[in-house]
């Protein structure tokens, strides 16, 4: 097998509870090929950039570059510009790599002829709260039929986590369109697919996922994914399907239940007292193996998903997606 040489590209915002991890995780990899890793960072208001920089100062193959928006994809921009090696490998400033995923995945590139490859994201919680969201996010109650979170035989995709490219597509295709704040992996890889490219997913593929910490956090979360999925929907005409419509039409139904059931018929009260009870049964196979007080939360983290998914589709602005048409496409982005 050959080994060719690889960049690791890393955003990074407020991500000092666990970069050094992340890191490590990268620089421990059991690859023979040359590697670097390449830290976009932010303008954090936590120690992040502190311990960037004492990870720059450990191993030379660790490098920083600014990104003075903040913006994810901006940030993998500027880190792919100042990379230089044929495969580029993302990786979010909270995510783990299983020890050998870059050897699978340059495997993979090279068995399937893919652009993009990609496998689960194995959502881990340190907490009570964490095990909850963890649990919601890989039940299919949860997240429907995403193969990258709830697994599933290796095949083609539409999109998958954070992922490991070809450099020649993302040039191909003037890498992520920075307008895009949050679903920018799914808006590039319509575009690779879009151009004959192949996104492959493989269950081989783990990078362990730390979920958000509040209830307030995973609905922001949410709510902006809801939002910004409704932007790719409106910029690329056929994209969507009905696992996307799902939760708007939930948080439809269940508003027009309340409303019927208080000002007409308690009969209305079937549709959100259906709803819970729904979500309340599939919290038990999901919650298998959990504290008790993680299990009780899994149902919280359930709606919370949901609701705020579907509120910022429905919500999300047309102004959006306006200003997304009217940008321009980042120029070819040419190594450094």
């Amino acid at each position: 097998m050959q080994h060719p040489a690889v960049s690791v590209i890393m955003p990074v915002l407020n991500e000092e509870r666990h970069l050094r991890h992340a890191v490590e995780a990268i620089l421990q990899q059991e690859y023979a090929g040359e590697m670097e890793v390449v830290v976009a960072l932010g303008p954090s208001a936590d120690r992040t950039d502190e311990i960037a920089a004492q990870l720059v100062a450990e191993d030379p193959r660790v490098t920083t570059v600014p990104n003075p928006t903040g913006r994810t994809p901006a940030a993998l921009n500027a880190a792919i510009k100042a990379s230089k090696h044929p495969i580029v490998v993302r990786v979010d400033g909270h995510g783990m790599l299983s020890a050998n995923y870059i050897a699978t995945a340059v495997r993979l590139l090279e068995e399937t002829g893919a652009q993009n490859v990609g496998g689960l994201m194995f959502a881990e919680g340190e907490n009570d709260w964490e095990h909850a969201v963890a649990a919601a996010m890989t039940s299919k109650i949860g997240v429907g039929n995403a193969a990258f979170h709830t697994g599933g035989e290796a095949q083609p995709a539409e999109t998958v986590y954070l992922g490991v490219f070809r450099r020649e597509a993302l040039e191909q295709q003037g890498g992520y369109n920075e307008e895009f704040i949050r679903a920018q992996d799914w808006e590039l890889n319509f575009r690779i697919r879009e151009a004959g490219g192949l996104i492959w997913f493989s269950p081989e593929l783990k990078v362990s996922y730390r979920p958000r910490p509040s209830v307030k956090a995973l609905a922001k979360q949410y709510k902006d994914y809801g939002r910004w999925r409704h932007v790719v929907a409106r910029y690329h005409e056929g994209s969507i399907n009905l696992r996307y419509l799902a939760p708007p039409t939930a948080v439809c139904a269940i508003a027009a239940g309340t409303v019927v059931g208080a000002l007409l018929t308690p009969w209305g009260f079937v549709i959100p007292g259906g709803y819970l009870a729904a979500i309340a049964a599939g919290s038990v196979p999901a919650g298998k193996g959990l504290p008790a007080k993680a299990r009780l939360q899994i149902p919280v983290a359930l709606a919370t998903m949901h609701m705020s998914w579907g509120w910022g589709f429905l919500t999300s602005p047309r102004a959006l997606a306006k200003k997304v048409i009217a940008s321009r496409r980042p120029a070819v982005l040419k190594q450094a």
